[in-house]
């Protein structure tokens, strides 16, 4: 599978290329260092068979771009994009099959499947979510924590996000609260408690190291080969296995 990489100089794009080896054919970073293109334009004629974009959510224009013209699929593990960055991204999956996660990791994907099934199952339990990232990382809640959310609000639409607390304020019914930590080297914790007067029920998500984002991501490359135009999630890509698989 001839792939490109986006972000190839970031720490995401070396984890690539260990887990690509020799299916790597081009390499795009925005600084330009160590030898690789700048952007498309840079690029020879390589005939790509996928694209993963690790890089930077305003790159969106120019990886979108390269990945149609070459007519190949598209991973997108980069986050914040904004609303105008996401069009884009949804226009390109009218003519390529686009995968487009906020986390590339198996394990929550897993983790949103069983927080939805569980939430179903205690539907006046209060719902808490809980993230923590290393002290480095920029944004919070973290893309993954909103993921969280999304999945849970699929069985409690009325659901809305209260993203910290402080001050004075009684929960309200239909909040989710998300809250975030930042300390030391952590990788990634996601928790979900899900909690009656009688009983509390704790999910919980830790990855090791930043592995499992590549090896997930070049899954889904794999996973999107032959499929129709289209956006798929991580979802998409567990519906096609069985229920522990990579468990």
């Amino acid at each position: 599978m001839r792939t490109v990489i986006w972000g190839a100089n970031g720490a995401m794009g070396q984890l690539l290329q260990k887990a690509l080896g020799q299916e790597v054919s081009g390499l795009v970073s925005l600084d330009g260092e160590n030898g690789v293109a700048r952007n498309a334009q840079e690029l020879p004629d390589l005939k790509p068979e996928a694209v993963i974009d690790f890089s930077h959510h305003s790159s969106v224009a120019d990886v979108t771009a390269y990945a149609v013209s070459q007519g190949c699929p598209l991973v997108i593990g980069t986050t914040g994009h904004t609303p105008e960055e996401q069009a884009l991204i949804f226009e390109a999956a009218k003519k390529i099959p686009v995968f487009y996660s906020h986390n590339m990791s198996l394990g929550i994907a897993v983790l949103c499947r069983i927080a939805k099934e569980a939430a179903a199952c205690f539907p006046e339990a209060d719902i808490e979510i809980l993230e923590i990232h290393h002290n480095r990382k920029v944004d919070a809640p973290s893309g993954t924590a909103h993921m969280l959310f999304q999945a849970l609000q699929e069985v409690r639409p009325e659901a809305v996000e209260a993203c910290g607390r402080a001050g004075e304020g009684k929960r309200q019914k239909n909040e989710i609260g998300i809250a975030s930590l930042r300390m030391g080297n952590v990788v990634g914790v996601h928790e979900v408690h899900i909690c009656t007067p009688s009983q509390t029920l704790t999910l919980r998500h830790e990855a090791a190291n930043r592995g499992m984002f590549a090896d997930g991501a070049v899954e889904a490359a794999r996973f999107l080969q032959g499929k129709a135009p289209g956006l798929y999630t991580m979802q998409d890509f567990l519906g096609g296995k069985p229920w522990n698989a990579g468990i």
